[in-house]
């Protein structure tokens, strides 16, 4: 799987702006929580990427949305066998993370688990501190998880791994 080819393929369709708090920075920044939380679980890297691509890639706005989570489930869905391939079970998980991803649930299979857990491990990029009690995986309640986290999220932080992007994306812009 692509990752730079999902990113771009999710921002075809991506009405805010790419640096916003729920942009490409943000997506990156879940990723890179999964998968530590992953290494860590065993949970499924797959799932975890594609969770941090889809999660919030058809939000309308920055702030109410409670739909969001579900229209990035679909998106997975019209890419699935094109830009990605998972089997069904797997695809389900994903669908389900996607979907329910701002409801503050914590009980799931693992992989879905990281995906809520790398999600609210970034909160401090809205100033918020991710919090014990929210989260699933006892990685991701850990002192030093959280602090790595949060001190990125808080930074705004961007990953290296979308740089091409993020770069083309600066350059455009000032054009």
């Amino acid at each position: 799987m692509d990752f730079l080819k999902l990113v771009e393929a999710a921002l075809d369709g991506y009405v805010l702006e790419w640096d916003g708090i729920h942009g490409i920075g943000h997506w990156c920044r879940v990723l890179e929580n999964g998968l530590r939380l992953a290494d860590a679980s065993g949970a499924n890297r797959d799932i975890i990427t594609l969770f941090a691509v889809f999660h919030d890639a058809r939000r309308f706005n920055e702030n109410d949305d409670p739909d969001h989570g579900l229209r990035g489930a679909e998106l997975a869905a019209s890419l699935r066998g094109s830009l990605f391939e998972l089997g069904d079970d797997d695809f389900a998980m994903l669908q389900h993370a996607c979907t329910w991803h701002t409801a503050g649930l914590t009980e799931g299979e693992i992989s879905v688990q990281c995906c809520w857990d790398a999600d609210r491990l970034d909160l401090g990029r809205v100033g918020m501190e991710p919090k014990p009690q929210y989260l699933c995986t006892d990685h991701a309640k850990s002192q030093s998880m959280r602090r790595w986290a949060d001190g990125r999220g808080r930074m705004e932080f961007i990953p290296e791994l979308i740089r091409p992007l993020w770069d083309l994306r600066q350059r455009q812009s000032r054009r």
